[in-house]
């Protein structure tokens, strides 16, 4: 699930190297926290959150066949100023 994400989301944006998905695992439920460049999230966001809520669902569904469950999550870096 990893790979098939991070090959998705990579061709979604103009930062491709700063693509980060680690997988997190929480009582039964594995998170993949996604990491990008702050230019990319709305990318990956899409409008009206149809390009994560599309992944979601695909990850979802591949999860379910082989037995597990699993969602993604952005996690925007922040920085102080």
């Amino acid at each position: 699930m990893k790979d098939f994400l991070e090959y998705v989301v990579k061709g979604l944006v103009e930062h491709p190297e700063v693509v980060s998905v680690t997988p997190v695992d929480r009582t039964g439920l594995t998170i993949y926290e996604l990491r990008l460049h702050p230019d990319d999230v709305g990318r990956v966001v899409g409008r009206k959150g149809n390009t994560i809520n599309a992944l979601r669902t695909l990850l979802l569904a591949g999860s379910a066949k082989i037995g597990q469950r699993c969602s993604v999550e952005i996690v925007e870096e922040r920085t102080e100023s």
